[in-house]
């Protein structure tokens, strides 16, 4: 699907023109085009990227492979970069989206294969009028990168709550619940966040450089401030990194102590039952002349004998506190 804007002094003054339309639109150097591309069949995606604004055969490939790293790319006349969104879904699961963005002096060009709510809200608002101006490309291009950075704070926001719920259960050993499971689960979410995230601030520190000429000087302290809010956001994931060896740690040891405590109590029921089990075996050989056997007392004397050991041996053990 190709949706389409155009701005003129910072107002939407055209949305989701005709294809002839949209090729005066760029051709006006006063106009301001943002045309987002979302899941585009192979004739949209040529159409838009190749036929209208000419892009380079190595940045379409880029830009319609799948790509898990982020990157970005100067071509003099515009920028090509790609970054990514996150978000929980449904069945609370960690899903990350692709999003190509090409950046020029009065254009902007964005690519993903499915929704994203960053981009999804920034259209909403300009359709509302609730969004910022849109007075240069680069400051569109500003507000997307922000609206991503974003939407990584509910996702760390759902990772600290469940950690801190594991850390209580580590740590109050309440219920029987196997966290191990949990912990190892939200490892690899971290993992892929931080997988993520951290090549997205070298992306964001060379924006931020004033090496790019499509980036005005005036506008380098907004990118700054998305490098900040992503540099945050990875100090966080770093402490819930930390927070996390230390439930995994608290969990296992819990986990080793309350094995130790049953193989104590095993071991325990095990000595108790040897002084019958000696008995047993002792009086049980067949020898023919065993002479306390004929003793008319003897099987109650041997009774006391072996409870005697058995209750000695509980108490011993009680003493000792085994259990």
């Amino acid at each position: 699907m190709i949706e389409s804007f155009v701005f003129n002094e910072g107002r939407q003054v055209g949305h989701n023109l005709e294809r002839e339309a949209l090729r005066l639109a760029r051709a006006d150097k006063g106009l301001i085009v943002w045309i987002d591309l979302t899941a585009p069949s192979p004739e949209e995606t040529k159409e838009v990227l190749d036929l209208l604004f000419e892009f380079h055969p190595l940045a379409i490939e880029d830009c319609v492979t799948l790509s898990e790293l982020p990157k970005i790319e100067d071509y003099e006349d515009y920028l090509f970069m790609i970054m990514h969104s996150v978000a929980i879904t449904e069945e609370k699961t960690l899903k990350i989206s692709e999003l190509n963005l090409f950046l020029g002096k009065e254009f902007v060009v964005t690519y993903h294969r499915e929704a994203i709510p960053a981009i999804t809200l920034i259209k909403e608002r300009i359709l509302k009028g609730a969004g910022q101006q849109v007075r240069a490309s680069d400051r569109l291009a500003h507000q997307i990168l922000d609206q991503l950075a974003d939407s990584y704070l509910p996702v760390v926001e759902g990772l600290m709550e469940d950690m801190e719920d594991v850390e209580e259960k580590s740590l109050s050993g309440v219920g029987k619940e196997d966290l191990s499971k949990r912990i190892l689960r939200a490892r690899r979410r971290l993992s892929s966040l931080r997988q993520t995230l951290r090549p997205q601030r070298e992306v964001m520190a060379r924006l931020t450089r004033g090496e790019v000429k499509l980036i005005r000087a005036a506008t380098l302290p907004y990118f700054r401030d998305v490098q900040d809010a992503m540099t945050q956001i990875d100090e966080r994931l770093q402490g819930c990194n930390d927070r996390m060896m230390v439930a995994f740690d608290v969990y296992t040891n819990r986990s080793a102590h309350e094995a130790n405590e049953g193989i104590k109590v095993l071991t325990a029921l095990t000595a108790i039952t040897i002084p019958p089990v000696v008995v047993g075996s002792w009086y049980g050989m067949n020898f023919r002349h065993m002479p306390e056997l004929e003793h008319p007392h003897a099987y109650l004397g041997l009774m006391g004998v072996t409870l005697s050991l058995m209750i000695g041996m509980g108490l011993w053990m009680k003493f000792k506190r085994w259990f």
